[in-house]
Parts: structure tokens; sequence; C-alpha cells
């Protein structure tokens, strides 16, 4: 190795940890790491739960169902309130609103009042949280980091959410192994917890750190409101009005808002093309998660502890593509990156499908996490590089929206798996969505050419 390689090497690594040094970003990693390990634990934890008490795979696809259907309801305005409110106190909101969820949960398993639709709604409301929060954690990385630092800082918050869907699903079948789900419950609501200690030790103020938007009040300024109240009037009681005029008025402006996101996102080929693969990553891939304790009870006849090391194996190999990625200073090419994994990923999946044989499928889902890690990052980071902050955080929301297909194809992979079988059903979604990407890829030349960062000068009106 020479010198000049040694020292490209130790720069590599610096970079991926550099982050770190601002306190703001370590405490936001922290927060989101605890979500990424509990979100996790829970829908092992649900999904076997729900198997074990109804034995359908219908029913056990409604987990995925649930806990995806607030994207496609709530995601915009997740969006459109990051350009509006206070970040962080946005995150610390929905943060504890997901604590006592699982609180709520493990008082009724710890009573025995539980029933097996229960984990619907306790997997609602963090779903709920997730789709009012992720525009806001992913652009608060850019409040914190910048323009310049802001992929490193987005690869390493993947590499916290790799980490996440590594120990989660592993410890959540460990702990359901010896302990059972009750144990599993206590464990995983006290890290969310740990996570709610950590966000309001955040300092940002985000006001600060974003240009301002005259249709869109800033409610950062009202000191004096609490965070709930900050999220429900951002865009009513703000005029001196009669009530229901400020209603009226207040619900204009959210569709405006709206409307003002769509109509930029429209002008940007490289975000439609974002859309559209993140819309056929959620309808053709991701599904398969919730029929993973299928496959282990009935295919791979596997018990909740190895049915853990399976999703685990996914989340590792989503580690291994965000680390590498996360220890390059420039990827040149990032809209080819992202369509290149989003191939890989429903190959390996069809792939997956076919296997009998448990280390057959434990390297398959590496193989599946590892396209499943580029497409994460390239995803956040492509839409960052090309946007406007102006419509960061609506453009933001409107992915968020895109992931709220998913709902679709849990509840189909669920009732055509109560049908035809897991497996097969698997492997028609990884051939359809492999297909599919590959022909929106060629019509699209937008993500195949070099990304030019937005800047003033080419601003789209």
């Amino acid at each position: 190795m020479t010198t000049d390689t040694a020292i490209n090497n130790s720069n590599n690594r610096f970079a991926m940890v550099s982050a770190f040094l601002e306190k703001d970003f370590a405490f936001l990693w922290i927060s989101n790491v605890s979500m990424y390990i509990a979100r996790w634990m829970q829908i092992t934890t649900l999904s076997w739960f729900v198997l074990e008490v109804t034995d359908s795979p219908f029913s056990v696809g409604l987990v995925g169902f649930f806990g995806m259907a607030p994207f496609f309801m709530f995601g915009i305005f997740g969006g459109l309130l990051a350009d509006s409110v206070d970040r962080k106190k946005l995150i610390a909101f929905t943060q504890f609103m997901s604590f006592t969820a699982a609180l709520i949960m493990v008082l009724l398993f710890a009573f025995d009042l539980i029933a097996y639709w229960h984990s619907y709604v306790a997997i609602l409301i963090p779903g709920l949280a997730w789709a009012l929060d992720m525009s806001s954690r992913r652009n608060l990385i850019m409040d914190i980091m910048g323009m310049e630092r802001v992929s490193n800082g987005v690869a390493l918050d993947s590499i916290g959410e790799d980490s996440g869907k590594i120990i989660g699903p592993a410890l959540a079948g460990l702990l359901i192994a010896i302990v059972g789900v009750t144990g599993s419950y206590i464990v995983l609501t006290s890290i969310i917890f740990i996570g709610c200690l950590a966000v309001v030790r955040i300092k940002i103020r985000t006001s600060q750190k974003r240009s301002g938007n005259a249709d869109i009040p800033n409610t950062t300024k009202q000191k004096n409101y609490m965070v709930f109240l900050e999220v429900s009037s951002v865009y009513v009681g703000q005029s001196s009005g009669p009530p229901a005029l400020n209603v009226f008025d207040g619900m204009s402006k959210v569709f405006k808002g709206l409307k003002q996101g769509f109509k930029y996102v429209s002008k940007n080929n490289v975000m439609i093309s974002v859309i559209v693969i993140t819309i056929l990553m959620n309808l053709f891939l991701f599904p398969y998660v919730q029929m993973v304790s299928v496959v282990s009870k009935r295919i791979l006849e596997v018990g909740p502890f190895f049915m853990g090391l399976l999703l685990a194996s996914d989340g590792l190999g989503s580690l291994m593509g965000s680390t590498f990625l996360a220890s390059r200073r420039k990827v040149k090419y990032q809209g080819r990156v992202y369509l290149y994994c989003s191939v890989l990923s429903l190959f390996a999946l069809a792939a997956f499908a076919l296997s009998s044989i448990y280390v057959l499928s434990l390297i398959l889902l590496v193989m599946v996490g590892i396209g499943v890690g580029g497409f994460k990052i390239m995803q956040s980071a492509l839409v960052m590089i090309v946007s406007d902050p102006e419509f960061r955080g609506r453009a933001m929301g409107i992915i968020t929206l895109s992931i709220g297909v998913m709902p679709i194809g849990n509840i189909l992979v669920g009732a055509i798996s109560q049908s035809i079988g897991a497996s097969l059903t698997l492997f028609a979604y990884g051939t359809i969505g492999f297909s599919l990407v590959i022909i929106a890829g060629i019509l699209m030349p937008a993500i195949r050419a070099e990304i030019i960062p937005f800047n003033t000068d080419t601003k789209v009106s």
C-alpha cells in the first residue's frame, strides 16, 4: 500500500465519523437509532404474535398495512410541517407519542388484556409518528451538517438505520424465544425512552438554518406554545378573523403549500425518477418483510430466534452497502447507484423466494440488504442535492407520500400468500418489480446522468 493510499483510507475513515463531532448530530443520531431498533423490534414481535394467534398470512400482512398506512395519508403533511415548525420539537413530540403507545401495549401484555387486533393499533401510532417526522429527521441533518456534509450525515444515519435493522429483529427474536412477547415489548419501550432523552438534548434552532417562505408561517417564533399546539396550529389561528374563517384560511394555506410542492417536484426530472422508483420499491420489495415470519415457520421451519436472524441479515447487508457509500467522499453518479441497487435487491428477493435452505436464505437477504442500503442513501441524498431549500421539506414529504403506497403492497402480499403461498407470492413480487425498475431506468435518463446540485442560478420557479 502506498503512502497516498494510506492517507486516503485514513481520510475516508475520518469522514465517516467526523459528523459526531457535532453534538446536535450525535444526539439526533442516538434518537434516530433508538427508533430504528424499537421499530424493527416491534415489527418482529407483532408479526410473530399475530401469526401465532391467527395462523393467517393475511392477518400478518395487516401488521405491515397499518404500520405504513399513515405514510400515504399524512406523509406529505410531514414534509409541510418540516418546512413550517421547529423540526426538533416536532421530533420530540412524535417520539413521546410512540413511547406512550408502546407503554400501553406493555400494560396490556402484562395484565393479559391483549388481543391480536391491538397489534394493528400499536403499530399504527408509531407509523403516524414516523410519517409526520421522517422529513424533519432527514432535513434536520441538513440543518446541522450543511450542504457539503449532508451526504455523509445521511449515510451515517442510514448506517444507524441498518444497525437498528440488525439489532432490532435479532434482539426481538431472542427475547421472544426466552421471555416471550411481553419481555420483548418491555425492552423496546425502554429503548424508545432513551431516544426521547436524546432528542431533548438537541440545541439547534431550525428556524435559523433555513430560508423562509412567505406563504408558510414560522411557528418557531411562538415560543409560548406547546409542541402539540405548534403542530396543530401551523395554519390555523394565525389570522385575526373568526374561528371558522381561521380554519378555512388555514386549510387553504395547507393545500396551497402542497400544490406548490407538487408543482416544484413535477419540474425536476431527477426527483420524478426518484419518486417513480420509490413507488415501485415500496410496492414490490419492502412488503416482503411481513412474510418472513410465514416463510420462517412454514417453509424453513424455524422458530422466532432464527426468524429474527433472517430479518437481521437484511440489515447486515444494508449496513455493508451504507458503510461503503459513507466512506466515499464523493459519489459522481448517485442516480445510477440508486437504480442499480434497486435492481439488485429485487433480483435477490426473487431468488430468496425460491430457497428452502436456511443458510442460503440468509445469504440472499444479505444481498437484498446491500441493494437497500444504496437505495436508501441515494434516495434522500438525491432529493436534498437537487432541491431548493425552500421546498426541500415538501420534496421529502412527497417521497414519504410515495413510501405510503407500501400498505397496498402489504395487504396484497398477505392476501395473495393466503391463496398461493408466501414463496410463490414473493417470487412474483421480485420478478415484476425487477422488470419494472429496469424499464423505468431506461425511460428516465435523468436518473442515469451526472447529478447537478441545486444552486440559486438554476432555481425552478
